[in-house]
């Protein structure tokens, strides 16, 4: 499922599908708590435990450090592939 794009929609009480292939590959069930950001567009949604673990905590400052870069105009270029592939190790 590695770089699928995979298309869903959201009701009309603002509510998405995670698709199955999804909730499979990520073991999500009922009652799992997600950490969500978004900025300029992207929404990023993290499986999260009920506590934070330090890679958490790494993940969560990595992305903010990158969205820092963007700001700052210190984001390089890149191909669908490369951003994928990237977005992927997240």
């Amino acid at each position: 499922m590695s770089n699928e794009i995979i298309f869903t929609t959201i009701s009309s009480k603002g509510q998405i599908v995670i698709p199955k292939k999804v909730r499979k590959k990520l073991d999500i069930k009922d009652g799992n708590i997600f950490t969500i950001t978004e900025k300029k567009g992207l929404i990023v949604l993290k499986k999260q435990s009920l506590e934070l673990t330090q890679d958490d905590i790494v993940t969560l400052e990595s992305i903010n450090d990158a969205w820092n870069e963007i700001q700052n105009n210190k984001g390089g270029k890149s191909n669908t592939k490369k951003f994928f592939a990237e977005f992927a190790k997240w």
